[in-house]
């Protein structure tokens, strides 16, 4: 995630022709010698003959990617005289072909990000990653096709006019075969969506096979609060880095949804590899990461969440170093209550054991359920209900209740001088503060908690999504209504994982 600055030192000695570069470079960085050999050639210069020695400081730190290709050419034309010193501070980004075209890599965001910290003046980038580079204020973004182009601006009247990026269009939109208002019935689960987007909850879904649980997991993003710029900027880094950014997107203004298979293994959910890349968690950073069929993930990679869920952050060790990769995400899981997925069906009967649904079930561990602040049953949708011609709400209205209740958290979290969005994220220490219950309220989570054997982990869960729905109706003190919904969206511990 965090750029640092590389500096391409070139030497050109006697002797016997050589062209080595040392400081920990990785495969495709030791390409770069037939890369820049050829681009230096077809471009109508002479590749000096001599010992050429690249040394990529600093030397202790392993370089990886193409991404020095410009760098490494710039620097061999100026120590073999065939161009001027450049005067200005200036940084070179991009992988050279083999005629002196600039292609794209990866992580440019980021690049620019650093080298505008570092004082650089300007950066040179290929043209297609003008784009997320454009976004970062106080540098020139020189977005260049060629190496004729770098040298006609530095060297010749023919300037490459600074990019800028114009995010007004790139302004946050939501897709319109995705909206609420499609959805018919489900009054109980759209509240609970609400809850959760209000809250930065994670919640859980239960429900047969065609009751919608997917259908109402890919409209939570419409009716998420908007990215904020910082959230955008960070967004945008990870998808930079992994290489999955758009193209022509300079900035990703929609929270992002990301909707893993269940064969994913662990590395491609938590990130990993020889040097280590994102994975989905991080990929959904400041968006939702959905799980459908949540049962048949890979064990091993159900409990990788865990720590994330808790932490917003992931690291990840290999040989090569450790990396902490960002992931603050809402979790939005759906599951069937047992193998044949018709357990509870009002009309369908189904065809499991006793033995065999607990046994389904049971493939999610207690630890990673009580990281889920809800859990609901999504009930199949009768003929009434979705033949009505009633006009649902759409998420616009839903959005803006949402909003308000994200206006309220922050507000209240800003006068206590932290730095948290939303009612999921509080500690303890802070969630003890925010979450005042009226004296009725206070005696009904007690009886809760000494009934159902809640978790001090569940109770917090509890607390922290009574504060969202007292949020929504603007209430100061969590009141009694408050505690009862939010025990609502816990009653599955009792029904499903009590035995």
């Amino acid at each position: 995630m965090n750029s640092y600055e590389v500096s391409v030192e070139t030497d050109i000695s006697g002797g016997m022709p050589a062209f080595e570069i040392v400081g920990l470079p990785d495969a495709a960085v030791k390409e770069s010698r037939d890369r820049v050999r050829s681009a230096i050639k077809n471009c109508g210069f002479a590749f000096p003959i001599g010992r050429i020695t690249v040394n990529l400081a600093p030397a202790d730190v392993k370089k990886i990617g193409p991404v020095y290709d410009l760098a490494i050419l710039m620097g061999i034309l100026s120590a073999s005289g065939q161009i001027n010193e450049i005067a200005e501070k200036t940084a070179f980004v991009g992988e050279l072909s083999l005629n002196g075209d600039v292609r794209k890599v990866n992580g440019v965001l980021s690049m620019t990000l650093k080298a505008r910290d570092l004082g650089y003046k300007s950066i040179v980038v290929p043209f297609e990653n003008r784009f997320e580079a454009g976004v970062i204020k106080g540098i020139d973004v020189l977005p260049a096709r060629s190496v004729f182009e770098i040298l006609g601006h530095f060297f010749r009247d023919e300037k490459i006019v600074p990019y800028i990026s114009n995010l007004e269009e790139n302004d946050a939109s939501f897709d319109a075969d995705y909206d609420f208002c499609d959805v018919k019935g489900q009054q109980t689960a759209k509240r609970a969506l609400e809850i959760a987007a209000a809250g930065g909850h994670n919640i859980l879904m239960i429900g047969s096979p065609g009751s919608g649980k997917s259908m109402l997991a890919k409209r939570l993003p419409s009716i998420l609060p908007e990215m904020t710029f910082e959230e955008s900027l960070r967004t945008t880094e990870i998808h930079s880095i992994a290489g999955v950014l758009p193209s022509g997107v300079s900035l990703i203004r929609t929270r992002p949804f990301r909707s893993p298979h269940h064969t994913v293994s662990p590395f491609g959910l938590s990130g990993g590899g020889v040097y280590p890349r994102p994975g989905e968690i991080s990929l959904a950073h400041n968006g939702v990461l959905f799980l459908d069929e949540l049962p048949e993930f890979n064990k091993n990679a159900l409990e990788i969440l865990r720590q994330p869920l808790e932490d917003g952050k992931v690291t990840v060790s290999r040989v090569s170093g450790t990396v902490t990769f960002p992931c603050s995400f809402m979790t939005v899981a759906a599951m069937n209550p047992c193998k044949c997925g018709y357990r509870g069906h009002p009309t369908k009967p189904c065809s499991c054991s006793e033995r065999a649904a607990n046994q389904y079930i049971s493939k999610i561990s207690g630890p990673l359920l009580d990281r889920f602040d809800m859990h609901i049953e999504v009930m199949p949708v009768n003929f009434t209900e979705l033949t009505d011609k009633r006009k649902e709400e759409c998420s616009k209205d839903i959005r803006e209740r949402v909003n308000r209740a994200r206006i309220i958290a922050r507000e209240r979290f800003s006068a206590l001088g932290s730095e948290i969005t939303c009612n999921a994220q509080m500690s303890e220490s802070l969630c003890a503060k925010v979450c005042t219950l009226t004296e009725d309220a206070e005696f009904l989570l007690k009886t809760a908690f000494e009934k159902t054997g809640m978790s001090a982990r569940a109770y917090n869960r509890v607390l922290k999504v009574a504060r969202t729905i007292a949020d929504l109706e603007q209430s100061q003190q969590i009141q009694d209504e408050h505690i009862l919904e939010a025990i609502q969206y816990r009653s599955l511990d009792r029904k499903y994982w009590s035995k």
